[in-house]
């Protein structure tokens, strides 16, 4: 490892003004040491709110913050203050630390507070109100100082009760299933369902405050003898917060059977409680969202609208959500005929679709639905309760991830009911089966060719769903009565986004994570430069935009977008083969994440966010032979029959992860760990390979680009996090760093047999030229600048150096250097940044010049390319929008991520 100075030392050197930036000037090792030396510093870092407001209603919120390496140690305290110098309660810990031991992200938890808020090292200070939990009795009680909640630790019921100074709020908060056991294509007869309930296997206690408690709920939904469709909860409580937020993941392992009608179709999936009913039936409200921050505000028992009129103070007080006076002092015509006024007692919203939700109430069970209004967008808000208490609830991305549906059932009873259903029951059941019967394809010869004209890679049951999985949000708020409209709007504001607390981008760039000298804040000091941030905010505009042209939402589908354009229809081939779901191809995740790194922007950070809630869960298998692997790109995103390392990337969650402290990403990074164990199960190139090849523990050909890019991510995140396994992954590390350096050829070797029991590759008895152009362009440069970063390990840099330095070399080059050409390769753009990074690392400005050329002048997006979208109208499309048809998510992922590191890298050597 390379020396770490003291921060003395590097504080005098930041006084001197040694730049983080590398310099051209120093050679290849002093412009590794120097930027450490420069950067790490303990100055007072800003925190900000991506979005305005601050925390509003929602309990909470966390973050990670990055520092330079040798700033801080383990048990170093952080102080957080307000704009006014006040101090703000903040709970820390340790994310990731760098090889000397020192943090390298620091998590922080507040429970409180708005505007711009510094962190500097200091005492910590405590909450008014301690969040506190116990274990000792047959519940899990946590509480907030406000509200107190009671998990249970077996059976069905999760969340027993949450009370609030001394009243029961809600109860009974559990989970539902509905499993429909057969689809009807053609109507039949009557569809039968079945009923189960989530049963805790497992409960832990992670976070105990004093400001953020953190409990996990693991189990099965069962029904007599059968558990299926795990589940993982966890619930966050926050010091002084009257609301507490959970975070639910389901993974798939039903059983369904392409052109079978049986099987395990999931009919309803949602979050149930409890919700007593104290008050008057005219002093209980209903509240339920519409657009916007928009709500139904009515009660069980209306007294508006009437024939008769209480008084203009009384009909005022009951919309307002106020406790109404004694009926005595109302107009007695009203007062004498109460029992004649309908009671509403359940209420439903459906968001059936990303286009639009209908609103319906009832009196009880057994009689007609009314039509109560409709709309496009639902914000997944309701509230049911009264003077002396209700409970607001919220599911995120409602309308995002249809088809969603709120129910309130029974509140003219003691006890109403509240469903958030994450998979509403009155949608066509969950339809996972494979789309297609295989047309043939039953050998590798025939789906080989079925590549070439649809680029599907399709092999019999391959396209199975079994392990996939999906991550939901909801927000739950206990209020001592109903809220103000003013805190409904809050609620509403939280449930559609959370608030989150974020660092700089000049934090998040100084402190050298994520390849350091890779991303710069943007800059338009020049004519090329500003050319080139325009061509960066249009596409990601365009995405943005496409999302909501093409209506890519749904349950499994929100988050992802689409690979290609088919020019002929004016329409993304959503149902052609391999052009469809994009599933990550060619690191899309990391050109928004470093966009938003680089930037701070809002609306980029809840892009990428969606991105990796849904690469992470639904392009990944979980269970079964194949977990830790992801499915290439397709018609569905479990469809190809490719299942490799290169989608299941730890790469790809780790920004999200640091940037939040997100246990649930943190869960996916740590599953990934013994991922190269699935080198056992699967031949990543078994159509195309031509050598004989049997799988064996000892000799597992692993490929250096595509597959260790995505081994070795696992690797370094759990060594960085001190995982439960992060000697053993500093152990692959290092040796697979170092016989990669040992082969013959290094990374142009291509792979090599891979032991696993001591994590070394095979050194070759011969040299091979196996050069792919996919090897680098799925994080490969972005991983190898950390490691080169962070270990020290001449012989591995200078094989890495080699490969940049020849990919976007002549076929002559290449030749001269190792005795044969690379072959026909293609994504030149995209490898400039290779170019770019090794001009740094070498003082090379010959390669400096190579990198602004191949990135202007090679393939991918020109400057001559149209860099605009044109109307769509009419007859040519399915609804009227934009489209720029010269783009494809390949090249855009290739050059945002070209663009951002070559500017950061290169700026200042523009042509």
């Amino acid at each position: 490892m390379s020396p770490i100075p003291r921060r003395s030392l590097l504080k005098a050197a930041a006084a001197a003004g040694a730049a983080a930036q590398f310099s051209w000037a120093l050679g290849a090792k002093d412009a590794l040491a120097a930027p450490r030396a420069a950067a790490a510093d303990d100055d007072p870092v800003t925190l900000d709110w991506l979005e305005d407001g601050g925390l509003g209603a929602a309990p909470g919120s966390t973050l990670g913050v990055p520092w330079p390496m040798g700033t801080y140690q383990e048990d170093q305290t952080f102080a957080l203050t307000d704009a006014g110098g006040t101090a703000v309660p903040v709970q820390s810990w340790p994310l990731a630390y760098w090889p000397d031991g020192s943090l390298k992200w620091t998590a922080h938890a507040v429970s409180s507070g708005s505007g711009k808020l510094t962190l500097t090292a200091g005492e910590t200070a405590a909450p008014d109100k301690n969040v506190t939990v116990d274990k000792s009795g047959g519940t899990i009680d946590v509480s907030t100082g406000v509200i107190t909640a009671k998990i249970g630790k077996n059976g069905s019921t999760l969340i027993k009760s949450v009370t609030r100074g001394g009243t029961e709020i809600a109860k009974n908060g559990r989970l539902v299933l509905i499993r429909q056991p057969e689809i009807e294509d053609e109507d039949q007869g009557a569809v039968k369902t079945e009923r189960f309930d989530g049963v805790i296997g497992e409960v832990t206690v992670e976070q105990d405050g004093p400001v953020r408690a953190v409990v996990r709920i693991d189990g099965k939904h069962r029904k007599g003898g059968r558990s299926w469709l795990p589940f993982s909860i966890r619930l966050y409580f926050y010091a002084g917060a009257d609301s507490f937020r959970m975070v639910h993941t389901i993974t798939f392992d039903g059983t369904v059977e392409p052109g079978k009608a049986s099987g395990d179709f999931i009919r309803g999936l949602g979050v149930r409680f409890t919700v007593p009913m104290r008050d008057a039936a005219y002093d209980r409200h209903i509240r339920i969202g519409g657009e916007g921050t928009g709500l139904l505000r009515e009660a069980v028992q209306g007294i508006t609208g009437l024939r008769r009129d209480p008084g203009a103070t009384v009909q005022a007080a009951q919309y307002a959500g106020q406790k109404l006076a004694d009926p005595s002092t109302w107009d007695q015509r009203v007062t004498t005929r109460l029992q004649y006024i309908p009671k509403w007692g359940d209420y439903t919203l459906s968001q059936l679709s990303a286009d639009g939700f209908t609103l319906r109430k009832r009196t009880t069970k057994g009689y007609g639905w009314i039509p109560a209004g409709g709309g496009g967008h639902a914000s997944g808000f309701g509230y049911v309760g009264g003077a002396s208490g209700g409970f607001s609830f919220g599911l995120r991305d409602f309308w995002e991830k249809f088809p969603a549906q709120l129910d309130i059932r029974d509140a003219h009873t003691d006890e109403a009911e509240v469903t958030l259903w994450l998979w509403s029951p009155e949608a066509q059941p969950m339809d996972l089966r494979f789309y297609h019967d295989g047309m043939g394809q039953d050998t590798y010869a025939e789906q080989l060719q079925g590549l070439e004209i649809t680029y599907e890679d399709y092999e019999p049951e391959f396209g199975t769903p079994y392990g996939i999985a999906r991550t939901s949000e909801l927000l739950f708020w206990a209020n001592e009565s109903t809220p103000t409209p003013g805190t409904l709007a809050q609620q509403v504001e939280a449930v559609r986004v959370l608030p989150q607390l974020a660092a700089p981008p000049a934090q998040l760039i100084k402190s050298k994570v994520f390849g350091p000298g890779l991303y710069s804040e943007p800059d338009r000091s020049t004519a090329a430069k500003a050319k080139i941030e325009d061509h960066l905010d249009f596409l990601f505009t365009y995405y943005k935009d496409q999302v909501a042209q093409r209506r890519w939402y749904g349950f499994w589908d929100y988050g992802d977008f689409m690979h290609s354009y088919d020019t002929v229809r004016h329409q993304w081939r959503y149902d052609v083969g391999g052009y469809a779901w994009d599933n990550s191809e060619l690191s899309p995740d990391i050109w928004l994440w470093f966009a938003y790194l680089r930037s701070g922007r809002s609306d980029i950070f809840r892009f990428a966010e969606a991105l990796t809630r849904h690469t992470g869960e639904v392009d990944v298998y979980h269970l079964g032979q194949w977990a830790g692997l992801g499915t290439r790109h397709g018609v569905q995103h479990y469809a190809d029959s490719a299942k490799q390392q290169r989608i299941a990337n730890t790469t790809y969650r780790r920004y999200y992860y640091f940037l939040t402290a997100d246990e649930r990403v943190g869960d996916l990074m740590a599953a990934n760990v013994d991922s190269d164990e699935t080198f056992l199960v699967l031949d990543p190139i078994r159509k195309i390979r031509t050598e004989p090849y049997t799988p064996d523990r000892h000799a597992l050909s692993i490929g250096f680009g595509t597959d260790w890019s995505g081994l070795v991510s696992a690797w370094l995140t759990e060594w960085e996090r001190k995982g439960p396994k992060w000697e053993k992954a500093k152990a692959r590390v290092l040796s697979t760093m170092e016989t990669i350096a040992a082969q013959p050829n290094g990374f142009v070797q291509g792979s090599g047999l891979y032991d696993l029991d001591t994590g070394k590759f095979a050194v070759a008895s011969a040299p091979v030229v196996s050069v792919s152009h996919l090897s680098a362009v799925f994080g490969l440069n972005e991983l190898c600048a950390e490691l080169i970063h962070l270990v020290d390990m001449p012989e591995f840099k200078e094989v890495y150096m080699d490969y940049c330095r020849y990919f976007n070399a002549s076929k002559t080059e290449q030749a001269a250097r190792y005795g044969s050409n690379f072959g026909t390769l293609l994504l030149f753009q995209g490898h400039s940044r290779l170019d770019a990074y090794a001009a740094v690392q070498l003082d090379d400005a010959t390669l400096a010049k190579r990198a602004w050329t191949k990135f202007y002048s090679s393939d991918g997006y020109m400057e001559s390319s149209p860099w605009k979208t044109e109307a769509l109208n009419g007859p040519v499309t399915l609804v009227p929008g934009s489209e720029a048809a010269w783009v494809s998510s390949n090249d855009t992922a290739l050059y945002g991520l070209a663009a951002i590191e070559n500017l950061a890298l290169l700026g200042d050597k523009m042509p």
